[in-house]
């Protein structure tokens, strides 16, 4: 060996024993991901270490690196002692991040619900909804489901074992069939629209299913776009990009608001003389469409900087396809419990007193469900799947357990204050949000009722959402879909016997899927605690028991509030009922996040931790 070459080794290892010094001394490692950008910043493994090769590292700017580390990152890849514990972090603060996208776009999806009530009316909005049922179902059995799911644990498996051009070769492939068979539906659906809808809602009136199937003609297309949205989301994420792709659908939503509304100005001549009639529908109605098409525009340029190139690819024949289909279809029947449970809900709403009023109002209870539903639960496990996914390639270890334990820990700690309050103060929220136009003060009593029953199924929607997934990981793709369809069993007899034998009207169709979702989440639990060895139920409970501690404080708060301050809520103006509203909300949160922290629940402290640092990047 040359003179040379030993110098550089010794200069190599020089550089080593004082980067190991510099990480001895300060106990601990450098997160290599930058989550308000969305993306990793260095090089990282499957751990999520930074491993950047020391031989890379010459003589010359060895001093240059060991500056740049003491600033920001260590470039050395230092195995962390728990692998679980060093991922809870990275885990939490990109939950922050997908959730404050998505808080935007469920908001902006509120307005858009907004809209259509106070514009139209409750029972003009119940038919809209009823004719966007079947393509938002699809929406979110690919956006939020069976394909996404699929695709994002195969796609990050291919991108650890082959390396990301493979990976690219299959989205390229998944893309081009999705285009083709989503437009062949697409088009079945168009053609098929006055069937599907009279078999939908079979109890409203002729008027209601011919508008109804005008308006579900228009919006079928959006089955296509959203297919190949579902992608690129999955593609994004499983690149450790996750604010883009969920930040679009407040795009989706913003194209529904400012296209419908210039639309239905420029088809109903009422509409600009402030006679509103349900001819202004239709410009919504494509408002939908273009709100798809900025949704899915919006992530290819984040697309294409990750490295992914765009063209149509026919080889249907290979092994990642034929996975991604293998994983997708069971996929498919365990997510599309839900879907077609509120799929049931409309068609038994149909058969109620409020006809179709009653779906507008199911409709918007779901909505304020949802809210904190894609803030949380779907953030969670949108961050949560592909380190699932990566981890179980070397099979259920205790990295895999400690993530999707962690998982299940941060949808309890978020969800369960936010399913308190709707419950307590469903009728107050409803009117804020809703009471305006033609949307009426009956309209919010017959609201709050089904938003108490989803509510309570809240808590367990969220932490299947996380759940659910990881069984696909794990290659145990049937028990999800068989718990699903007995889910749906469930609820086909429930709904049969409340409304048909007990004529019971539209809440007791919400008290059914909330009690369906808490046998599904339980069965589910079950399962993955058998398949994985432990699930960390302990820790679980432990947890469990001190949030229901500040729970019990933040009740106490929301229920004085709701008897005193609120009692008089009609006469007030609508300035002071904002004020009351939100002065409740802000405290009774300040007492659940404070008494969590000081009983020493880490999820509290990492999240007051995670909006700390945020406040002090904004000062």
């Amino acid at each position: 060996m040359g003179s040379k070459e030993v110098s550089r080794r010794a200069d190599q290892n020089s550089v080593g024993a004082i980067c190991q010094g510099l990480i001895d001394r300060s106990n601990g490692r450098f997160e290599p991901v930058d989550p308000w950008q969305g993306r990793v910043n260095e090089p990282v493994d499957a751990r999520g270490v930074t491993t950047l090769p020391l031989a890379l590292c010459g003589a010359a700017d060895r001093f240059a690196r060991l500056r740049c580390f003491s600033q920001k990152f260590c470039f050395m890849s230092v195995p962390p002692k728990d692998p679980a514990s060093t991922t809870a972090p990275s885990q939490a603060r990109s939950t922050s991040v997908v959730s404050i996208a998505i808080l935007c776009s469920r908001l902006l999806g509120l307005v858009r619900d907004q809209l259509l009530n106070g514009l139209f009316g409750s029972a003009f909005a119940g038919i809209f909804t009823a004719a966007f049922r079947t393509p938002n179902m699809l929406r979110d059995l690919f956006a939020e489901g069976a394909l996404s799911t699929a695709f994002v644990t195969t796609f990050s498996k291919k991108i650890k074992n082959e390396g990301d051009e493979a990976a690219w070769v299959l989205g390229r492939k998944m893309l081009t069939l999705s285009m083709c068979f989503m437009s062949l539906v697409a088009v079945a659906g168009v053609v098929l629209a006055p069937l599907l809808f009279r078999i939908l809602t079979p109890g409203l009136s002729e008027e209601a299913k011919v508008l109804g199937t005008w308006l579900a003609q228009i919006m079928y297309p959006f089955i296509a776009i959203v297919s190949v949205t579902a992608l690129v989301m999955g593609m994004l994420n499983s690149k450790r990009v996750f604010f883009i792709p969920a930040v679009a659908s407040a795009f989706f939503n913003l194209g529904c608001i400012v296209g419908g509304v210039i639309l239905a100005w420029v088809i109903d001549p009422g509409f600009r003389e402030g006679q509103i009639s349900e001819k202004g529908l239709t410009g919504f109605a494509i408002g939908t469409l273009i709100g798809g098409m900025l949704q899915l525009l919006v992530q290819l340029p984040s697309l294409y900087k990750v490295g992914f190139r765009f063209g149509l690819d026919f080889g249907w024949k290979d092994s990642g396809v034929r996975e991604v289909l293998r994983l997708m279809w069971p996929s498919m029947l365990a997510a599309s419990g839900t879907q077609i449970t509120v799929l049931l809900n409309s068609v038994f709403a149909s058969f109620t007193p409020g006809k179709e009023s009653s779906l507008a109002w199911l409709a918007n209870a779901q909505r304020l469900q949802q809210l904190p539903l894609g803030l949380f639960g779907v953030a969670v496990a949108t961050v949560t799947l592909p380190m699932l996914s990566r981890l179980a390639t070397e099979g259920i270890t205790p990295a895999f357990r400690g993530a999707l334990a962690k998982g299940l820990r941060l949808v309890l700690f978020l969800t369960l204050p936010c399913a308190v309050g709707l419950s307590i103060l469903a009728e107050p929220i409803i009117s804020i949000l809703f009471e305006h136009g033609k949307f009426t003060a009956y309209d919010v009593e017959m609201t709050a009722g089904p938003l108490q029953a989803y509510a309570f199924g809240l808590v367990f929607y969220s932490a299947i959402k996380v759940l659910q997934p990881a069984f696909y990981t794990i290659d145990k793709r049937f028990v999800p879909m068989y718990i699903s369809l007995g889910v749906i069993v469930l609820n086909l007899l429930l709904n049969t016997t409340t409304v048909f034998v007990l004529k019971w009207d539209h809440t007791a169709l919400s008290w059914a899927t909330a009690i369906g979702l808490a046998a599904n989440f339980t069965t589910l639990y079950v399962c993955m605690r058998k398949y994985a060895q432990g699930l960390e139920t302990r820790s679980l409970s432990q947890v469990l028991v001190k949030l229901l501690v500040g729970i019990a404080l933040m009740t106490g708060v929301c229920l004085a509030a709701r008897e005193t301050l609120m009692s008089g809520w009609a006469e007030m103006s609508f300035i002071t009922q904002f004020a009351l509203l939100a002065g409740t909300i802000v405290v009774a949160a300040a007492a659940y996040f404070g008494v969590t922290q000081k009983l020493g629940v880490d999820e509290a402290g990492e999240f007051l931790s995670i909006l700390n640092k945020r406040f002090k990047r904004k000062a």
